[in-house]
């Protein structure tokens, strides 16, 4: 019986540059590396960029700072930003690396540039940086495990998605945001038996990490999140343990939704809302209703707190099923991102 080859460490399969130089200088933009105090600058163009790309919502400082500020980026090499003669920043990209991966090494594009800026190069030249630091970085690993380079386009503004085409990424896999309106939602679910629910606390957080990883193990493209980037999602300004819950069952955590808050996207939105960044089920839970009765939990918590809508984003392949649970609780598509990818 015949055994596939082992795969050769990624050094081998991804021949980059000795050297990533920063972009030419173009329309009058110059290139540098990004510093931590870079991160008031960086939030102001994000929120320019998210009233063309994603007009309900835009990252903060809190999550800026955070997203700057963890060990594994490398801010003078896998940083870059542009801006004009008069300093203000018209473009920005990172290139990061996750740590600690189990099965499958992750580099990550973030970036972009402000919307009255493109069409002129500027985007091309960041994603062509970006692209051969992250071969750089992947050619001195010798892991043997597959490796991604991955980004994000939102569909309302597809030129992000051309611009990945043109330069070698596939669409992979489609993400749907979708929200509820509370008052109207139908939201009488029974927890399983042996079943009890409490609020997200520091207390039970490392078992609810760990829970998070066995639950998402089987999605596409997840990896087990760390200590280090568990704890400072978690304190972030965002975070609502008030309105977020945990199943134990025999004192183990079986289940779990983590509900976030950001008020400063109320106005742009229309509506008082929360969102839920993460819904999960250990595996020998599921098909019993837990995650529709923990998120009708929620659900009610946000109501009864004056709050009118929830939104979340789910896998448009989610192998659990959730669409489902989540359409039988009221909620309904809004609109969708797209995932690009090489595969090395």
């Amino acid at each position: 019986m015949s055994t596939a080859e082992p795969r050769p460490p990624v050094r081998e399969r991804v021949p980059a540059p000795a050297e990533v130089r920063m972009p030419d200088p173009v329309d009058g933009v110059v290139w540098r590396p990004a510093t931590p105090e870079d991160a008031p600058g960086i939030t102001a163009l994000l929120e320019a960029m998210s009233r063309r790309d994603h007009p309900d919502w835009s990252e903060s400082l809190a999550e800026v700072e955070d997203d700057l500020g963890h060990s594994w980026v490398d801010l003078p090499n896998d940083s870059v930003l542009g801006h004009d003669a008069d300093g203000a920043l018209v473009a920005w990209g990172l290139v990061i690396e996750m740590p600690e991966p189990e099965s499958l090494l992750r580099i990550i594009l973030p970036g972009g540039v402000h919307p009255e800026r493109r069409g002129r190069g500027l985007g091309r030249r960041l994603l062509a940086w970006q692209r051969a630091r992250a071969k750089q970085r992947l050619s001195r690993s010798d892991s043997i495990l597959p490796a991604w380079l991955m980004s994000y386009a939102p569909d309302r503004a597809p030129e992000h998605g051309r611009l990945l085409d043109r330069s070698g990424f596939e669409p992979s896999r489609y993400f749907t945001s979708l929200d509820a309106v509370l008052a109207d939602a139908d939201l009488d679910r029974e927890l399983p038996a042996g079943v009890r629910v409490e609020p997200m606390s520091a207390e039970l957080s490392e078992a609810v990490r760990l829970a998070k990883n066995a639950s998402f193990a089987d999605h596409w493209g997840s990896q087990p999140a760390t200590v280090e980037g568990w704890t400072s999602m978690l304190a972030l300004p965002s975070a609502r343990p008030e309105l977020s819950r945990v199943a134990l069952a025999d004192e183990e955590v079986v289940g779990f939704v983590l509900t976030e808050i950001n008020e400063d996207d109320w106005e742009r939105q229309g509506f008082t809302g929360c969102y839920i960044g993460l819904v999960g089920t250990v595996r020998e839970w599921r098909g019993r209703g837990l995650a529709g009765a923990l998120l009708a939990d929620v659900m009610r918590a946000a109501r009864d707190a004056g709050l009118e809508r929830a939104v979340l984003d789910v896998d448009a392949e989610n192998p659990t099923g959730a669409l489902s649970v989540y359409t039988r609780l009221g909620f309904r598509a809004t609109s969708r991102d797209v995932s690009y990818r090489i595969v090395y």
